[in-house]
Formats: C-alpha cells, sequence, structure tokens
C-alpha cells in the first residue's frame, strides 16, 4: 500500500483530468460553451444534435448510475468513521455496533443512511454541493496541517506514506483549498460554521471525557506525576 496506493491516486486523478479535457473539446465542437451552463451539459450536446435523442438519454442514465455510486462511497466512508469515532468513544458505543451475521457497522450505516435520505429530502441540491465542498475542503486543510505539524513533533515515528517535499507541498496543498472554500457563497460559511459549533459543542460534552485516547494519556500523565 505505501507504494501502489499514492501512484493508483495519481493515475486515477491522471486519467480522469485528461478525459474530462477531451469530454469539454468534444462538448465545444458540438456547441457553442455558452449554451453549455445546464445542470446536463453532455446530454443536452447530444440531444441539440436533433437525431440522437436515445445517445442523450443513454447518458442521463449512465450520470444517474454515477451519483449513485457516489453516494454509495460517501455513505460507507462516512459509516466507518462514526464507526472509528464511536470505538474511540467520541461517540456514543452503539455506533461501533457491528452486525451478527456480516460484521459491518450497520448502526452507522442505517444512521447515516437515515441523515442522507432526509438532507436529500428537504435540502436543495445546490446548498448540498456547497456544504459538502467546504467540508471537504476543511478536512484537506486539517489534514494538511496536520502532516506539517506530526512531522516536526513526532520525526523519529515510523510513517507508511512519505511526503516529498514537505512542507511545501502540504502548505500549497492547504493554501489552495483555503482559496477555494474562499469562493463559496456566505451562507455556505454561515452554515459552516453552525455545524462545526455543534459539533466541538458535542465533543465538549461527550467525547472529551469518553475519549479511550484521553484517558490513556490521562492515565499515563498521573503515571508519570506519581513516579516523580
Amino acid at each position: 500500500p505505501q507504494r501502489d496506493l499514492p501512484i493508483g491516486i495519481l493515475f486515477s486523478l491522471a486519467l480522469c483530468t485528461v478525459l474530462y479535457i477531451a469530454v469539454v473539446a468534444v462538448l465545444t465542437g458540438i456547441t457553442k460553451y455558452t449554451h453549455l451552463s445546464v445542470p446536463s451539459p453532455v446530454s443536452y450536446a447530444i440531444i441539440s444534435l436533433g437525431h440522437l435523442n436515445w445517445a442523450g438519454a443513454i447518458i442521463s442514465v449512465g450520470a444517474i448510475c454515477g451519483l449513485t455510486t457516489v453516494l454509495l462511497t460517501l455513505m460507507y466512508g462516512q459509516s466507518r468513521i462514526l464507526y472509528a469515532m464511536s470505538r474511540d468513544g467520541l461517540l456514543p458505543r452503539g455506533f461501533a455496533a457491528l452486525h451478527p451475521v456480516w460484521r459491518t457497522p450497520f448502526v452507522s450505516t442505517l444512521t447515516i443512511g437515515i441523515v442522507f435520505a432526509v438532507i436529500a429530502a428537504f435540502t436543495p441540491i445546490g446548498i448540498v454541493t456547497e456544504l459538502t465542498n467546504i467540508g471537504t475542503l476543511a478536512a484537506f486543510i486539517l489534514t494538511a496541517i496536520a502532516v506539517v505539524i506530526l512531522r516536526r513533533t513526532y520525526p523519529a515515528m515510523r510513517r507508511g506514506f512519505r511526503v516529498p517535499f514537505s512542507p511545501a507541498v502540504p502548505v500549497l496543498s492547504a493554501l489552495a483549498s483555503f482559496f477555494l472554500i474562499t469562493q463559496l457563497r456566505p451562507f455556505t460559511w454561515i452554515s459552516f460554521v453552525i455545524w462545526l459549533i455543534i459539533g466541538l459543542v458535542l465533543y465538549a460534552a461527550y467525547g472529551r471525557s469518553h475519549s479511550a485516547v484521553a484517558l490513556q494519556e490521562r492515565a499515563a500523565g498521573a503515571g508519570s506525576t506519581r513516579g516523580s
């Protein structure tokens, strides 16, 4: 994983970039670029030809299937995050419950599924998209900053992955993500701050006193105090 995972990520990004550029080049050859500011530009461009309506329908179905895959991937990742936080004590232990047969965190998965369904039913897609963007970019910023801090505070720690040209790459990553956040609407910023405050309150009220890592650090600190 230390070698293959970064290579796979970089090659996937490169391949997706080439494919996106190729699709855009074809679309601008089919219709004027000013006409492509629509929710489904690929389907619109194909249908605008006048004799390929069936192809536009197939592309629309493919887009829906792709969105379904992305949704399942997000649910899978978020349910595992809840599972890991519950095992650490940051959330109630119920979220770490495993299915007796499939050995999957079914409580976390059901919870995320219900939350996603409610949000999708009552929230405009534009707001959901921007909130997802600002949350993801904030996570990227924290990850980049953590890389710099941890490699200075724990330089001797054995790590599975290397960061070439550190700290330049993490710093540039954090700055780029912050620049993208500044392009979002003020409403998105306000909503993000509200959710951040809710998370901090939950951490202060429950997670801080139940975290397994925090309890171990307190026990180690108490032991060192008694030893001295």
